[in-house]
């Protein structure tokens, strides 16, 4: 959908894929019994959004709740329609003959909210300062493919520039990207939000403006009262085609996803982005048409923290038996009552690359190979497993019932590890103090194969938080990247999956759906590709 990005590391128990069609819960379109009420322009509307782990920069947000802010504070070079095809935002051009140099031309009039031009400058500057290691980014690895990259992050000491090479400004509005090898699916990688640009007085006082961020997107940012609120509005004088329909947004924090559920009922929130497990049985009852099921291109797994000693050099039949000790369809048709699919791979439906059939029987249930795999592969270390979770994502529940199947089916003790919150969840897999595993959710960053596989598994990605490494895996992304065209790199990616089943870096468990609801004072709420509510489009009615 235009308009609509990327997430990373998604803090919902939730889910969505390609297409607005709803099942089940509602229409599909957005739209209530008093879809024909008078809209007001200037008005404001909520939606459920937790604290974000980092300050609001750009490269500084590897996971959902500050994805999502700033993504609508800043556009892209590029974005995607419906289908997941390319199609131009602050980008008038991204051309290449070799896959290797690409040129970049910018549209005539965009501005920051400050009134500054966005300029060439302002995207190159921008990619140089988050690529160099002394900002500390977290998705500085991002920018790895531009040549020169080593240059401003070493593995090993101090940059040796604060330029990358690759990147050169030949005017205001023009400017050049030269990669190290061609990389053919480049032009997608800059749909995220990791590449936006910034404006000169960001690079005087970074810490500022990571609390109050100047962007160049459809809303304005206004405040950020911390795990309260955050608060945007229209940005009068933005030049893309996706200006919004309303006055602005409030981005709300809830300990949570019941309390927030609570407050919609009382329309004290307009929009939850999903519905827990406890309120999913009653949703339709309470909400009608305002309730409404959606695929996105997401999907849950639980990853093995391997820098553990639990963990490190084990064999992956163990891994591969405890896959198959979890019972995917009861979970999904009871616990999450349907608003879930088993997952049959390990990238989302919905993205070019996907494939059916590609795991075998390892993501079946089957208690007896279940447990024989285990005992081939010489045992859990200690026989038990901890899953940990954030406790205001709605996840308690679907853990719980993973624990009950693999311990039923194999006899390995299995428990939860619940954090307070998203934000305390990161930081314990940032800082590599993941006792056991974790609930990994993941989103679409660009609707390609390669997003869910060399982006979570390579062993230097930055969504690579698990320590999983692995060079034949490396080097089978590697031979994607350096395919001729689109459609070679997708399929070399494909055949890299099928390996990837052989060394279970982690264990998918199922798709997401959005299993969303709004408030009576609000209509046209419709979600993208990525399980975002699509902010421009969404109109306030008057009261």
């Amino acid at each position: 959908m235009r308009g609509a990005k990327s997430a990373k590391w998604v803090a919902m128990a939730a889910v969505v894929a390609l297409g607005a069609t709803a099942c089940g819960g509602g229409s599909g379109d957005g739209d209530s019994g008093d879809s024909k009420a008078a809209v007001d322009p200037k008005g404001i509307f909520s939606v459920d959004v937790g604290e974000p782990q980092n300050p609001l920069q750009p490269a500084n947000a590897k996971e959902s709740n500050g994805s999502k802010v700033i993504k609508a504070v800043f556009s892209q070079l590029v974005d995607f329609d419906e289908k997941g095809e390319v199609v131009m935002e602050n980008a008038e051009s991204v051309e290449t003959e070799d896959s290797k140099l690409w040129t970049v031309k910018l549209k005539d009039g965009w501005t920051f909210h400050n009134g500054e031009a966005v300029t060439a400058k302002s995207y190159v500057d921008s990619w140089n300062w988050s690529a160099n290691i002394k900002n500390n980014q977290t998705n500085s690895y991002w920018f790895s493919d531009i040549k020169g990259f080593e240059d401003v992050h070493p593995e090993k000491g101090d940059p040796k520039s604060d330029t990358m090479s690759g990147l050169k400004v030949v005017d205001d509005k023009t400017f050049t990207i030269e990669l190290s090898s061609p990389i053919p699916y480049f032009q997608y990688k800059l749909g995220y939000d990791v590449w936006s640009p910034l404006p000169s007085g960001f690079f005087k006082d970074p810490e500022a403006y990571g609390e109050k961020p100047v962007g160049n997107g459809a809303y304005e940012f206004v405040k950020w009262e911390h795990k309260k609120q955050i608060e945007l509005k229209t940005y009068a004088d933005y030049k893309g085609e996706d200006k919004p329909k309303n006055g602005g947004v409030i981005f709300k924090n809830y300990t949570t996803v019941e309390a927030g559920y609570q407050d919609l009922l009382s329309n004290n929130l307009d929009i939850i982005r999903q519905i827990g497990p406890k309120d999913l049985p009653k949703r339709k009852t309470d909400l009608g048409e305002r309730a409404v099921d959606q695929d996105y291109n997401a999907i849950q797994s639980i990853v093995p923290a391997f820098y553990t000693k639990q963990w490190k050099d084990i064999d992956p039949k163990v891994l591969q038996g405890l896959s198959m000790a979890i019972d995917r369809d009861t979970i999904t048709k009871t616990v999450l009552n349907n608003t879930r699919e088993p997952a049959t791979s390990f990238v989302a439906k919905g993205v070019a690359g996907f494939q059916e059939g590609v795991a075998g029987d390892i993501l079946t249930y089957d208690a007896a190979k279940a447990k024989k795999l285990i005992e081939e592969g010489g045992g859990v270390p200690g026989n038990k497993i901890f899953i940990q979770f954030n406790a205001d994502g709605g996840h308690k529940e679907w853990v719980e019932a993973v624990c009950n199947s693999i311990r039923k089916a194999t006899g390995v003790d299995c428990a939860g590890d619940s954090k307070p919150d998203f934000q305390t969840d990161l930081d314990a897999r940032d800082a590599k103090e993941v006792k056991s595993m974790y609930r990994g959710g993941w989103v679409q960053d660009y609707p390609l194969n390669v997003n869910f596989l060399r982006d979570l598994y390579g062993s230097k990605a930055d969504g690579n938080t698990s320590g999983f490494a692995d060079k034949e895996i490396d080097g089978l992304f590697k031979k994607g990247d350096n395919a001729a065209d689109l459609d070679g790199a997708i399929k070399a990616y494909q055949e890299a999956e099928k390996a990837m089943f052989e060394k279970m870096p982690a264990i998918p468990l199922w798709y997401y759906k959005t299993n969303f609801g709004y408030s009576t004072n609000v209509k046209n709420v419709k979600f993208n590709t990525e399980g975002d509510p699509i902010l421009h489009d969404i109109e306030v009615l008057k009261k």
